[in-house]
């Protein structure tokens, strides 16, 4: 199996508007980092993507992915989510497409794409919408999706519970303040473990750099990956300052497991 970051930035990816830091103006691909989202492919081509944040299409269009067939959303924000419409041409040829996620998440999407959800929208003749199917998953059940085994485990946000998911011998938590003992076991044994983290300093939603790796060392996964990376170091300077086993993910690392 393969997994693969397509996006490894914050909310305001890198390089951030406006800004001229030197990790903004960086001639190191690895320092352009688009919004969080990430892509798990078995040998027989079953895919699966999680999140779809604003670049999207760009990100399919650089792994050179033409299809998935379902989608795994942790949370409802912008950053993860308002890519949604880019699933319409993968959606209209497969004549449908399955997203899953908790079920406050998927109210909140069809609240803010009714477009997409509400029958009576029909687009003109010629003209098309994205053909999407919501399915709510339980936190703790593990259930099969498009033949992956997909454990959803709860995760603390700053006050917001969002959803990172177990799938086979890998585990993608983004967005994590806090992570509970119960989460803690069920990733145990673990080959590849892809983990938010932040500042150097404290952060009231996410896991700064230090807990994040403290927290990959309770979980003890083989290899650990860095996301939701700010503009506040460069990869290569951030590399250089995690112990072995932990490194800085980057948009189009691919990790097979």
């Amino acid at each position: 199996m393969r997994l693969t970051v397509l996006g490894s930035g914050t909310s305001f990816g890198v390089p951030v508007v406006g800004c001229g830091c030197d990790v903004c103006s960086s001639n190191d691909p690895r320092d352009r980092r688009t919004r969080t989202s990430a892509l798990i492919e078995r040998d027989d081509d079953a895919r699966l993507l999680i999140d779809t944040p604003p670049e999207l299409r760009l990100q399919m269009l650089g792994a050179k992915v033409d299809g998935v067939d379902a989608v795994l959303y942790t949370h409802e924000h912008a950053d993860h989510l308002h890519g949604i419409d880019d699933l319409r041409a993968i959606s209209i040829r497969r004549g449908g497409l399955a997203l899953y996620g908790a079920q406050d998440t998927l109210n909140q999407i069809q609240a803010r794409f009714g477009y997409i959800f509400d029958p009576a929208v029909r687009p003109p003749p010629g003209t098309s919408k994205p053909e999407l199917v919501l399915n709510a998953l339980a936190p703790w059940e593990e259930t099969v999706i498009a033949g992956f085994s997909v454990l959803p485990v709860e995760v603390d946000h700053g006050g917001t519970t969002v959803f990172g998911y177990r799938v086979e011998n890998m585990a993608y938590v983004t967005d994590a303040k806090s992570v509970s003992n119960r989460a803690v076991e069920l990733l145990r044994g673990i080959d590849v473990l892809v983990l938010n983290a932040l500042f150097e300093r404290p952060h009231p939603t996410h896991l700064s750099i230090n807990e994040a790796v403290q927290l990959a060392e309770r979980i003890g996964a083989s290899r650990v990956f860095l996301t939701h990376l700010t503009h506040r170091f460069s990869h290569a300077a951030l590399e250089s300052r995690l112990p072995d086993g932990v490194s800085p993910a980057y948009d189009g690392l691919a990790v097979t497991f």
